[in-house]
């Protein structure tokens, strides 16, 4: 990394920086001044950033007749000069995305209400559906700013989804769908400590280099940070970080100056998992064998595709509630010929009931259903409250489901799987030839957002076209990845016995 900028004004702080050196001075530090060594946000956090300024932008119909500071179109100072005009206007009753500045400090506003001719009350919009100390911590440095510029805030509040709301279709009901929090005592409580915290701050941004600061889990909390690769680039293969667990066991061995799984002494207390990944050896246990074996022809393998629109989209759901939209399965046979079928809804029509009645079709009442995980026996579940008429069937797949995962954990281990038992660590480990690398879709977070981008927001025929083939092509594969799994599994068996 090169040398900081220097000048000779004071360096500016904001909102989002604030917080960053609230998680990590380094990540403060290389934000400012090398923000080229961040890995850049991914489509799913890019999906959703732009879920939440959707939410933001839907709240602000809570406060008709409001203002708005256009964030994209106006410099610094003319956004400042806008928000101060706009804060002496008595008609205004509401100032959405209102800049403000304070000892050297500039923060943009979700929603500034006006709730007297020269008092003010401060509320954060989060997409969220729970109040988080980070949180508290944003609205507190608005707050502080907003007190420093002359603002007279007469409370403060965060706004977040209430997923008590049960929508009941046509127009939402924004006071519903909203609950406001006031936060004003927590938010006063912080206050205190951001002038030395933002002194602290600029201090630290004199420096000549980053502060050394050690990778550690407050690198993922409240937010991953997007320094991760370049502050742990040098970290050894075999870090004790990588070991699976808590923060306990690292913190333990970072203070008895153990740097490396190798390192580890014989003696010292290791979960099964953790004592796996350190062993760093293939295990098959005597009873995989049998567990495999345990299964009815034919059998399918089947997999769930969800989604949890954060605003509500279909009648009698509330915001975040699970949407299956699509599934997969392979049906094997005891002569072992395979076929295959399929499901995806290909509209914004709520999906639940057509799901359950081409899955029921496809799944027939013979044979086990392998699954990987408990999803979906909790999805089955609530498809079998949500449609009564078809409980007794949702609830008879329920009795079929075989579970592939927790005899994974049971009975085998490959030094592969670093310590994960997630289908996206197993199955390269044990089929090197199938992966999710060449797919367009990798995860069922992405796949969740690209289906809501399909149906909800995407127009053009042929974008909707390939995310169609994109989300058929990853739900195939999870369900491939079970019978692969599977038949890598016996052989391993059979191998063993011979």
């Amino acid at each position: 990394m090169g040398q900081p900028r220097r000048t000779t004004a004071e360096p500016r702080l904001s909102k989002s920086r604030f917080l960053a050196g609230l998680q990590c001075p380094k990540r403060l530090y290389l934000e400012t001044y090398a923000p080229a060594l961040a890995c850049g946000p991914d489509e799913g956090v890019r999906a959703r950033l732009a879920m939440g300024i959707q939410v933001g932008e839907l709240a602000r119909g809570l406060f008709p007749g409001g203002a708005v500071v256009d964030a994209e179109h106006l410099e610094v100072q003319d956004a400042l000069r806008k928000s101060s005009g706009l804060l002496a206007d008595p008609g205004v009753p509401a100032i959405f995305e209102g800049m403000f500045e304070y000892d050297s400090t500039a923060v943009r506003v979700d929603i500034l209400q006006r709730v007297a001719r020269d008092a003010w009350r401060l509320i954060e919009v989060k997409s969220s559906a729970r109040i988080r100390d980070d949180h508290l911590d944003d609205v507190a440095i608005q707050a502080y700013v907003l007190n420093g510029a002359g603002v007279r805030l007469d409370g403060s509040a965060l706004m977040h989804l209430n997923t008590e709301y049960l929508y009941p279709g046509g127009r939402l009901d924004l006071d519903q769908l909203f609950r406001p929090q006031d936060v004003t005592a927590a938010v006063d409580a912080r206050l205190t400590d951001i002038p030395g915290r933002l002194a602290e701050m600029r201090e630290l941004l004199t420096l000549s280099q980053p502060p050394a600061v050690e990778p550690d889990h407050h690198c993922h909390e409240p937010h991953a940070c997007p320094f991760w690769a370049h502050c742990t680039e040098k970290e050894p293969a075999r870090w004790i970080y990588y070991l699976p667990g808590g923060k306990r066991t690292f913190q333990e061995l970072t203070r008895l100056g153990i740097r490396t799984m190798d390192e580890i002494p014989p003696g010292f207390r290791l979960s099964t998992v953790q004592r796996r990944v350190k062993d760093n050896v293939e295990r098959i246990g005597p009873g995989l064998g049998r567990a495999l074996a345990a299964l009815q022809y034919p059998v399918h393998h089947v997999d769930f595709e969800t989604c949890m629109p954060p605003v509500p989209k279909y009648p009698q759901t509330r915001p975040y509630q699970v949407i299956p939209f699509q599934w997969s399965n392979h049906i094997v046979a005891a002569d072992g010929t395979m076929r295959h079928e399929e499901y995806l809804c290909p509209d914004p029509r709520d999906p639940r009931e057509e799901f359950a009645l081409s899955l029921l079709q496809s799944i027939g009442r013979q044979g086990s259903i392998c699954v990987y995980s408990g999803y979906e026996a909790r999805i089955l579940r609530e498809l079998a409250e949500f449609l009564p008429g078809l409980r007794s069937q949702l609830y008879d797949a329920v009795g079929r489901l075989w579970d592939l995962l927790p005899i994974i954990r049971s009975h085998y281990y490959h030094p592969g799987f670093a310590g994960s038992y997630s289908i996206k660590a197993v199955l390269p480990a044990v089929v090197p030839s199938l992966g999710y690398d060449d797919l367009e879709i990798q995860d069922g977070g992405m796949a969740s957002l690209q289906y809501y981008r399909m149906v909800f927001e995407v127009e053009d025929d042929a974008e909707k076209a390939r995310l169609r083939s994109a989300l058929l092509a990853y739900c195939e594969r999870d369900g491939l990845a079970m019978v692969e799994l599977r038949n890598a599994l016996m052989a391993k068996v059979t191998s063993a016995v011979s």
